[in-house]
């Protein structure tokens, strides 16, 4: 699968603590071979918009859509406890 990544994406990741930025490419990695890896935890969010959620750690999540063979990344950020 192929990853993009979106402007709002790329300021999220900036913004995001430097061990938050680590895990995520860690779970990109994972995404990129397969949609299902246990650590990703990943699932639909938003059933109308299409959009999936993935976790990054215990307290971030990303999100994304799948369109073709292209998984979109458009955000993250903290995940609410």
């Amino acid at each position: 699968m192929n990853i993009r990544l979106t402007e709002r994406l790329r300021k999220s990741y900036a913004d995001a603590p430097k061990a938050v930025q680590k895990a995520f490419d860690k779970q990109l990695r994972l995404l990129a071979g397969n949609l299902n890896p246990p650590s990703l935890r990943a699932k639909k969010y938003d059933e109308a918009g299409d959009v999936w959620q993935a976790r990054i750690n215990r307290d971030w999540r990303f999100y994304f859509v799948i369109e073709a063979d292209d998984c979109v990344i458009i955000g993250m950020r903290s995940h609410p406890k």
